[in-house]
């Protein structure tokens, strides 16, 4: 078991209505108010007047429009110069996790002198942060209770995981209600990415029995409460464990002790949504199937066994091979059989582009290190395989 440090600042306020407590808890922070969203979902669903009626005695200025994939130019600079020109004291992010992530990079960036780019790239190390609220709205990154997330520079095909203490939120609003009217193709994505999330950290070495079955029993609610949220989108009881199971997806406490797992799936996904802007979720569970398949080895199979037999209850008297990959199979037909489509083609991506981008992944994204070590011509591979 590795050594590890570990801290979670975040309050979370799970349920039906909590969104009531708003007042009280920005009241903590200040009274200039950064309020963040996206493309007006929050209007349909009525949230967005809902806070303007809850923060009714506070001074807020407004940043839309903060697209998937969340932009450094504009959305991160608009914010910044917003925060600085009207000396904002809370960031208050309503949406779903590109809203958060990029209402984190703002945060740091806001309270920096030179450019945020420094920042998100690890050139400088940030020094003080605007403080965080969130309503969460979609469920599938975990953004709300961890300190990261992911930002997109278009013109140099950048998409970096910025991650940094300072901007855990410190209060986050869970309300499964709001989730309701999310579509089935988010829904579906919104399960990938949770799912991606638990298996990055799974297939690592050094593992132990708790967090495997932490990992475990999280693949399975997300598969089973997936289905169901999909089938009746207004089930409460599922859209709330669905929100739970994304929500522990990223904040360390599936992995805590084991080796690092590298991230290697993210790290391939994040040039296609970079390089196409596609959905994240269903990147994810595009490459996920064909990553496996390349890493399957005499060295992994046992780390598959276990996999296949726990998440799929595949039967263990099986051929070991054997039951590797129906896991590998079953993963497969689990994505496709929730709507998500499987080939690169089917979301824009051809071949023209592969070798650019699994150079730059090679580059860029540390995975040498992986738990499968992968090369620049491994990538290719995957990539080729999912096409």
């Amino acid at each position: 078991m590795q050594n590890f440090d570990y801290q979670t600042p975040t309050r979370l306020i799970f349920g039906k209505g909590v969104v009531e407590q708003l007042p009280e808890v920005m009241a903590q922070f200040g009274k200039r108010i950064l309020l963040t969203y996206g493309g007006g979902s929050i209007k349909k669903i009525g949230l967005y007047q809902k806070v303007l009626e809850l923060l009714k005695g506070f001074e807020i200025v407004e940043l839309p429009g903060i697209q998937p994939n969340p932009k450094y130019d504009p959305s991160v600079l608009d914010g910044v110069r917003l925060c600085k020109e009207h000396k904002i004291d809370v960031i208050l992010a309503v949406g779903g996790g590109s809203v958060l992530d990029c209402s984190k990079a703002i945060a740091t960036g806001a309270c920096y002198d030179g450019d945020p780019w420094d920042l998100i790239s690890y050139k400088v190390k940030a020094q003080a942060s605007i403080p965080i609220v969130d309503i969460i709205t979609l469920a599938a990154t975990g953004s709300e209770f961890d300190p990261g997330g992911v930002i997109s520079r278009t013109e140099t095909n950048d998409k970096i995981g910025y991650v940094d203490k300072l901007n855990y939120p410190r209060v986050s609003f869970l309300d499964p209600t709001y989730t309701f009217t999310v579509s089935k193709k988010q829904t579906a994505a919104g399960i990938a990415d949770a799912m991606n999330h638990t298996m990055e950290q799974y297939f690592a070495e050094d593992t132990t029995l708790l967090n495997d079955g932490f990992c475990e029993s999280m693949l399975r609610s997300l598969m089973v409460n997936g289905r169901k949220c999909l089938e009746n989108p207004e089930d409460y009881t599922a859209r709330a464990e669905m929100m739970l199971c994304c929500t522990y997806g990223c904040n360390r406490i599936l992995s805590l002790g084991n080796s690092q797992s590298g991230w290697p799936c993210h790290g391939i996904e994040h040039a296609l949504s970079a390089y196409y802007d596609i959905t994240h979720g269903e990147g994810l569970a595009i490459i996920t199937p064909r990553w496996m398949k390349h890493i399957l080895s005499e060295r992994t199979l046992p780390r598959f066994v276990k996999y296949g037999i726990n998440v799929f209850s595949i039967d263990a008297s099986l051929d070991k091979w054997e039951i590797a990959r129906k896991a590998i199979d079953e993963t497969y037909a689990f994505f496709e059989s929730i709507g998500i489509p499987m080939h690169l083609r089917e979301v824009g991506i051809d071949d023209s582009r592969l070798d650019e981008m699994a150079h730059h992944i090679a580059v860029n994204e540390g995975l040498e290190s992986a738990y499968v070590p992968l090369d620049e011509k491994a990538i290719k591979e995957i990539l080729v395989a999912s096409l």
